[in-house]
Order: C-alpha cells, then sequence, then structure tokens
C-alpha cells in the first residue's frame, strides 16, 4: 500500500480502479488534512473542488468528509470546476489551500489528486514532501489520528466569481469590436461553458464543441495538443472561423488553431503572450521558463532586457519563482502559462482570453503572429514524443545521453549537454534534443526543437530507436 502512492510533478495520479480507489483517495486526504492542521491554517479551511472525470464529485465528497472529520472547514464545489477558478477562490476567501480531484490532461481511465497551497498555485515541492511524510506515518499507525471535533461542509459557486475577476483582466469590449468569431473547445473538461459564457455576456460570435459532460473523452485526450484537436481545426476552416480556443481537462493549459487549421502550439502561445505584455501593454518583469520549453522565449527576453530564469520541469518550481520575484509571465512546454497581476498559476481560459485580445489589438490572425515571430528570431519548430518504456530502460537513456554516449543525431553533433532535469543535448544554437525519464510512469519523454519540422521529426525518430535498441 504504501508504495503506491507517489507525488510526481503536480500531485498524485493513477488509473481508476486499480490504484485511483476510495481507500488511497481517503489516505491522500487525511495526509493533506494531518498537513494542514499541524503546519498550517486549519481554521481557514480548505476548498475541495474537482474535474468532469468518472467518479470525480464522488471523489471529492469523500476527501470534504475526511477533511471534516479532521476538524477542518470545507468549501466543497457544487459543480465540475476549473483549477485556476478553485485556485482564485483559496486566494480571494483567504483559505488554507484545495484539493483538486483531478488528472489533467491524462486519458479517461487516470484520475488524480492536486493540493494549491494558501497562495493559489501549486504547492511547492518542500509542501509536498511533508504531506508525503504525513502519508507515510498515518500508514503507519493504519490511519489513527487524533480525534477532532468534525467540522462543516459548505457548498458553493466557485465559477461565477472568477469568471467576474477574468472579466478585469481582459478587454471582452476589444474583442467583440474586432468582429473576430471563434470556436472553443473544452475537450470534454471543467472549461466547458465558462468561455461561452463571457463570450454570450459580451456579445462575441462562437460556438463551442465538446461541451457536453462525458466522463470517457470519446476519441481523444483532454489535452490540447495535436491529434485532440483535429475537430477543432475541422471546425474552424470549415466554418471559416478566426481561431480555435483549446483548453485541457481542468481548464489550466491552452492550445490554439488558427484560421488555416495550423496547431499553434503552447511554446508559440508564450512567446505571443510575452510579446504582448512586453511589447504592446508595456509591462516589466522577469521571464520564467522550464527545461523543456522554447529558445525563442530566451530570444524575447533579451530583446526587450528582462531577466530570464529556467526551472526544472512542472508548473510548481515556476510558480516558487512567480511568489518571490517580479514575474512578468512564467510558462511550460505543456501549455500551462502564469501572468502578471493574476495567481501564481496556470489559467488556460485566461490565456485564451488573451489571445482573442491580442488579435484583436493586432489587428492579426494567430498564423501572421507566429509569422512576424519567425521572421524576427528565426523559425523554431518543435515536437515531443512518449516512449513506453520500463522505469529502468528509460532512466538508462538519460543516463548515457548525460555521459556523452550520443554525439550526433540525425546528423548533427552534440556542442553541449545540461543535466538540469534530464539530459538536454544542445547542437549550436540552432537545436536541442531533451531526454527525460518520467517520474511517476514508464516513460521517456523526447522533446526537440529545430528550424524545420523535418530536422525535429528526424532527431526525434532516431532517439527512439536508440532508446528502444537492447542493452
Amino acid at each position: 500500500m504504501v508504495d503506491q502512492i507517489k507525488f510526481g510533478t503536480d500531485g498524485w495520479r493513477a488509473v481508476i480502479g486499480d490504484d485511483f480507489t476510495f481507500a488511497n483517495v481517503r489516505r491522500v486526504a487525511a495526509a493533506i488534512a494531518e498537513y494542514v492542521r499541524k503546519e498550517s491554517a486549519p481554521a481557514d479551511g480548505l476548498i475541495v473542488g474537482y474535474d468532469t472525470r468518472f467518479l470525480s464529485a464522488d471523489c471529492a465528497r469523500l476527501a470534504a468528509e475526511v477533511v471534516a472529520a479532521a476538524g477542518i472547514p470545507v468549501l466543497l464545489a457544487d459543480q465540475p470546476t476549473p483549477t485556476p477558478a478553485i485556485s482564485y477562490a483559496v486566494v480571494a476567501r483567504r483559505m488554507s489551500g484545495a484539493i483538486v480531484i483531478t488528472a489533467s490532461h491524462n486519458p479517461y481511465r487516470w484520475n488524480g489528486v492536486k493540493f494549491k497551497a494558501p497562495y493559489g498555485g501549486s504547492a511547492a515541492p518542500g509542501i509536498m514532501r511533508r504531506i508525503e511524510i504525513h502519508l507515510r506515518k498515518l500508514d503507519r499507525r493504519r490511519g489513527r489520528r487524533q480525534k477532532a471535533k468534525a467540522a462543516a461542509i459548505e457548498m458553493a459557486d466557485l465559477i461565477s466569481p472568477y469568471l467576474e475577476r477574468l472579466k478585469s483582466l481582459v478587454h471582452l469590449d476589444r474583442i467583440k469590436a474586432s468582429g473576430r468569431r471563434f470556436v472553443i473547445d473544452p475537450l470534454y473538461g471543467t472549461a466547458r461553458g465558462c468561455l461561452a459564457r463571457l463570450f454570450d455576456e459580451a456579445e462575441i460570435p462562437y460556438r463551442e464543441i465538446h461541451g457536453e459532460l462525458n466522463p470517457l473523452f470519446p476519441g481523444l485526450n483532454p489535452e490540447p495538443i495535436e491529434p485532440h484537436v483535429s475537430e477543432l481545426r475541422h471546425v474552424v476552416v470549415e466554418n471559416a472561423y478566426d481561431a480555435g480556443l483549446a483548453t485541457d481537462g481542468d481548464a489550466d493549459r491552452v492550445g490554439a488553431i488558427d484560421r488555416a487549421g495550423s496547431f499553434v502550439d503552447s511554446h508559440k502561445i508564450f512567446s505571443i503572450l510575452l510579446r504582448h505584455l512586453a511589447e504592446d501593454l508595456g509591462m516589466r518583469g522577469e521571464v520564467v521558463k522550464t527545461f523543456s520549453t522554447t529558445q525563442m522565449i530566451d530570444k524575447l527576453a533579451r530583446k526587450h532586457g528582462l531577466p530570464l530564469h529556467i526551472t526544472p520541469i512542472g508548473f510548481k518550481y515556476i510558480c516558487e519563482l512567480m511568489l518571490t520575484h517580479d514575474v512578468l509571465i512564467g510558462g511550460e512546454e505543456s501549455g500551462g502559462i502564469g501572468i502578471k497581476g493574476h495567481l501564481p498559476e496556470r489559467d488556460g481560459i485566461l490565456n485564451s482570453l488573451l489571445l482573442a485580445e491580442v488579435m484583436a489589438d493586432k489587428g492579426c490572425t494567430l498564423g501572421e503572429l507566429v509569422r512576424q515571430l519567425s521572421e524576427e528570431f528565426g523559425p523554431h519548430e518543435y515536437d515531443r514524443v512518449d516512449l513506453e518504456l520500463e522505469l529502468r530502460v528509460a532512466q538508462r537513456v538519460v543516463q548515457q545521453v548525460a555521459k556523452g554516449k550520443v554525439r550526433r543525431v540525425a546528423g548533427l553533433k552534440v556542442t553541449a549537454i545540461d543535466d538540469l532535469d534530464g539530459a538536454k543535448m544542445r547542437f549550436g544554437d540552432s537545436a536541442w534534443l531533451l531526454a527525460r525519464a518520467s517520474g511517476t510512469e514508464n516513460l521517456l519523454r523526447l522533446y526537440a526543437e529545430a528550424p524545420t519540422r523535418a530536422q525535429v521529426k528526424a532527431m526525434l525518430d532516431e532517439m527512439a530507436a536508440f532508446a528502444r535498441k537492447p542493452a
């Protein structure tokens, strides 16, 4: 039992009915309650929210009961709620944190538990370590803990106050005045109805797809990347919409489709938003990116004289810097982007709105905005491959790369190796490839960037073949 629960970069995730069971949800909730009770401010209470997955509502109710039994007041979301809305509620209501039942962008078979800290962002690694310690202690005591007077569980709408907050951060009137038409794709996740509600109020033309409640996410994974945005692309192109805006299962990540059907990945969205904040809005501050994110961010930060920080993979590292530095924007390869003046947290709904705002202010399509970046800073193409390999095999491949056993990839000579998180091979100033073993799954993740798609594909194909070779 003890080894079944392991916290990754953003909480705990497992397959429903396998390791993700009511018993294990109870264990994790009890450990979080123990942490809050002994090391935080239990009287301030905890929020419990959940996504659209199978059993998420039931697990949220269970977690709320466990926390309340520990004497900690609970505010329970009254419907599936975006994670950034839950994080906002933590700050606005001055709570001790939040438990979120979600597996984010994972396939429908998965579910999980995230913990949001009092500052409304990903719990810092130190906090997660403390929760793990409490989990082990409770396991040794077979879950027995000191008795406490049960606290109340109150239900609340956390979405409406959050949407009001977003209305203060973007200019919906400008988006309306631009005449742009959008397709919204929440991918069956918790953003369903959220952008639609804001666009209805502002009279912005739109169509929402995949907005019904369906925990099987039929035909796709709730991650706003290819190929899961293929239907979004089809609707945008066939009906001559100006852009498609997609969010993941718990609405903290973003992806987009240009009106011509081109996928606009998280790297390009990060770059577009950084440029908008620095050039159009004249905002200043530091820039944070994770180790697997585009070099275009480095070039933009250098152009505008903005200090740049590079962190290990996981938004919790970006969050830590947002709490201690004047960070203008922080982003990661997987589509999570945090913006100054909001929360130290990813927010796919806010970033969707900001993309629409940039299009309105610039009078440009997303494709034109991407071309402008490429013309100034050079082309930057990116892709990622996840290989199902035993963890020991994945770790061996990373070690081989780190030790310089791979000297050339797809005809490119390795000129440097960085080991901040995994092992990244650099090929001069124009290309890189990162090999990284998952911390929780039997996966080897390969990330690559180069000037052309053909180069990226060749690099990933060659490294994948190398990784699959027998030892």
